[in-house]
């Protein structure tokens, strides 16, 4: 008769005594790292402002390395006004404006502020052909250079487009990363809530988007992992420092959100989103059209293939679109936040992006750079004001750390 087997009871006692002991222990580590000293700033890379324009400043980064003997032409990176420019450089070790310093590129970045009511009718027009060109002409004058290297983000990137297509002539290289520009996909789903978007009623209703409500309904593409999964994250690695430092560093990113102006964001959500005109050259802005066959410059375009914003399909149909015989595709293993902060995509990244840009590097042409008392930077000489805001041009002196 075989005998009924016995239940280790000591041994389950055993387990559950060490997994006690083992969450006590966590739980008195994870108490002393969120009580102690916590290093969460973010966006901490030197640098000066070396142009104002109303809410809109000119971030010029100080060199880490000596300047590089290829990488003459500056870089202007151009963020969306969703969010905030400092994703690029949210914790040293993982920093694409630290990659880009350390390979000695000559680097600015927009940074675009936070708008106020007096903002809300400031169209596409007022960024891209004001606010933009303003600033590309003071790098060129300031550089002595023709051309500047461009580099878009996100919305960023398709003002980009639109810029290099309507302004050619002073754009040498671009660089679209997670750039929507076909709007006509039912890959994610924000493009297919934003095709049923009421914009006139919610601009009239806000005067600005709030920057609160599109985070809330980006949350909401996602809500499992955007709201549950990662705070389950948090407690489970309360007890690692590096990891507690860094989920801090990305909250205080994602909840940095600046409201974006009213007549901008119903432009594009109509001619974007809901019309799909800027993908086919019909989108007017600025009382031009936006020709992409315009963009003989050469283009390399980078975007996540899980990326939930901009998914591949809103992305990868630029390069077939534009007048560029040199064009390049690369879709990266990664998301839309990743492609900037994981530390698989930073290996990939900036490296891909300083190589293409190297490749396609000339020596400096501008003639005025090479005469005595050649014409210097003065705000006060720009174009006339934009009659949609009034233009404060304002350059400082200051520097700054984030």
């Amino acid at each position: 008769m075989e005998e009924t087997p016995k239940i280790p009871v000591d041994v389950i006692l055993k387990h559950l005594a060490e997994g006690a002991d083992r969450a006590q222990e966590r739980a008195s580590k994870a108490s002393d790292i969120l009580l102690g000293p916590l290093d969460t700033d973010i966006a901490t890379t030197p640098y000066e402002v070396i142009y104002q324009e109303d809410r809109v400043r000119l971030k010029h980064y100080l060199p880490l390395a000596e300047p590089s003997a290829t990488l003459k032409t500056p870089l202007l990176v151009v963020y969306a006004l969703i969010n905030r420019e400092t994703m690029l450089d949210l914790q040293p070790e993982r920093s694409v404006v630290r990659n880009f310093l350390k390979a000695g590129i000559d680097l600015y970045m927009i940074d675009w502020g936070y708008p106020s009511r007096k903002d809300k009718y400031l169209t596409i027009d007022d960024h891209v052909n004001g606010y933009m060109d303003n600033i590309v002409d003071h790098i060129r004058d300031r550089c002595g250079v023709d051309k500047v290297n461009l580099m878009g983000i996100c919305m960023g990137g398709t003002f980009c487009v639109i810029y290099s297509a309507l302004h050619p002539d002073k754009v040498k290289n671009l660089v679209t990363t997670v750039c929507p520009a076909n709007f006509d996909t039912d890959q994610g789903l924000l493009h297919i809530w934003m095709k049923d978007v009421d914009a006139d009623k919610m601009i009239d209703a806000f005067g600005n988007m709030p920057g609160d409500l599109m985070n809330f309904g980006f949350l909401l593409l996602n809500p499992a992992r955007l709201m549950i999964d990662k705070y389950v994250g948090f407690v489970e690695n309360m007890d690692d420092k590096a990891f507690v430092e860094n989920f801090i560093r990305m909250e205080k990113w994602i909840f940095d959100s600046p409201d974006v102006p009213g007549e901008t964001f119903r432009q594009f959500v109509k001619d974007c989103y809901q019309k799909n005109l800027l993908i086919q050259s019909r989108l007017v802005v600025g009382g031009k059209r936006v020709d992409l066959k315009n963009l003989t410059m050469p283009l390399l375009n980078i975007y996540g293939q899980f990326d939930h914003l901009v998914p591949p399909g809103a992305a990868d149909k630029l390069t077939g679109a534009v007048g560029s015989t040199d064009t390049e595709d690369v879709c990266l293993d990664t998301g839309h936040i990743g492609i900037y902060v994981s530390s698989k995509t930073q290996r990939e990244f900036t490296p891909k992006i300083i190589q293409w840009l190297t490749e396609r590097e000339q020596p400096r042409t501008r003639s005025m750079a090479k005469k005595p008392g050649a014409r210097k930077a003065s705000v006060n000489s720009r174009k006339p004001s934009w009659t949609a805001r009034t233009k404060n041009m304002k350059p400082s002196k200051e520097r700054a750390n984030a």
